[in-house]
């Protein structure tokens, strides 16, 4: 999460490297050994929210270099691999789903300056207590995978398929100029776009040389 420019092994900008083509080869290289009634849980964010996918430049070749655009890239694309994922699959019985595990204190943040982090959540805490609301806490490492055990083994396929969930609950659609925080929910409808979702898997097999 928001690192330094930079480029993995393979040549592509690290964060959509690493948080997408390099999940999308390997689990579509594995998914003829999901068996009937699996599922694929894809990691998200709400950072999604930051940015949708940039098929155009997704390497930033041609746009100055956000490292928040770049998360925000990378995990609406989680969430669109997921989308199409199910897709294809739902026939045969397995479906794929996204899933925000919520603000967790994790390691996750060690390219952030801690003095951002915590105005973050300052900043936060100013709006929650206006709205006379608990403040922000950080979910522990149980809270947070929660949602993926719930979305993975306790909820109906049905109801999370090609979803994106949170909270252990399928999230609801958030229009586009509602603010991001680290306790807010919601997911972008660009984020569950087909038709973006089917556009995002062409251009990955483009990308890494595979075709599924």
């Amino acid at each position: 999460m928001r690192t330094p420019f930079g480029h993995t092994a393979d040549g592509f900008e690290t964060q959509f490297g690493t948080n997408h083509l390099g999940h999308f080869v390997f689990v579509n290289r594995i998914a003829p050994l999901i068996r009937t009634g699996g599922r694929l849980i894809n990691l998200s964010s709400s950072g999604h929210r930051f940015a949708n996918v940039n098929l155009e430049d997704p390497n930033f070749e041609h746009t100055p270099y956000d490292p928040f655009a770049a998360y925000g890239r990378s995990k609406t694309a989680n969430i669109l691999f997921a989308v199409a994922f199910d897709q294809r699959h739902r026939e045969r019985g397995v479906r794929a789903a996204a899933v925000h595990p919520g603000g967790i204190h994790t390691e996750l943040a060690r390219h952030m300056d801690p003095s951002h982090l915590q105005a973050m959540v300052d900043q936060i805490n100013k709006e929650l207590e206006a709205e006379g609301k608990e403040p922000f806490q950080f979910k522990t490492l149980p809270q947070g995978a929660a949602t993926s055990v719930w979305a993975g083994m306790v909820t109906s396929a049905d109801e999370i398929g090609g979803q994106y969930c949170e909270n252990c609950h399928v999230g609801n659609i958030v229009a586009d100029d509602v603010a991001l925080s680290l306790d807010s929910e919601g997911v972008r409808e660009y984020a569950l776009d087909l038709n973006s979702a089917q556009a995002l898997w062409k251009k990955s097999e483009e990308l890494v040389g595979e075709s599924f």
